[in-house]
């Protein structure tokens, strides 16, 4: 019987093997922007100490969707199978949010004489929103109300302000070492 066991892949095997599929999908996906907003939301609604569980319990629920009689503890779902399947709960799950991405997009709605700027530094620099608005806010002498949004993204970051603080900033930040770079601050050309 043991020998049994060590020739059939066991259910921690499979499982590994399922979020190694998970994984390698996530690197390769076709719609970066639509997994960084399910991200956002994630980020927004889970506390931290909680997320490495959520991402557990998103799992399981998948895999017992997928396979009705996993629930008993019997058996495990295939990885292939997973990887065919996971599209409904997918889709089921963006229509949920969908109320979400919309309120989501109205927030985004800047006020008027609002401007973009454009900063050569982002999260592979471990830049984060967090920091940049602290700096912002030390720098310029403004509150966190006057910062309407900041965009980082893996090699530069978008902030938007009123456009007097704009040229505030593009005046005090350009030049300036920040997490070892010197910044090059100016108005975005998408807005």
């Amino acid at each position: 019987m043991d020998n049994e066991n060590k020739s059939t892949p066991n259910e921690e095997d499979l499982l590994t093997g399922t979020i190694q599929l998970l994984a390698g999908k996530v690197k390769a996906d076709p719609s970066p922007d639509e997994l960084e907003k399910l991200k956002k939301l994630i980020k927004k609604n889970v506390p931290f100490t909680l997320r490495g569980y959520f991402m557990a319990y998103l799992l399981r629920e998948i895999l017992q969707a997928n396979n009705p009689r996993r629930a008993s503890g019997r058996e495990t779902a295939k990885p292939a199978r997973v990887k065919r399947d996971s599209k409904a709960p997918a889709k089921a799950e963006q229509q949920a949010q969908a109320p979400a991405q919309e309120k989501a997009r109205e927030e985004k709605a800047l006020p008027e004489g609002a401007r973009t700027l454009y900063l050569n530094i982002g999260k592979m620099k471990r830049l984060y929103a967090k920091e940049l608005s602290q700096l912002l806010q030390t720098e310029l002498e403004i509150t966190r109300d006057d910062i309407f949004s900041i965009r980082i993204h893996d090699k530069y970051s978008f902030i938007s302000m009123s456009e007097e603080h704009c040229e505030k900033a593009i005046a005090k930040l350009n030049g300036m070492d920040i997490k070892g770079r010197t910044a090059a601050v100016s108005y975005s050309n998408k807005e």
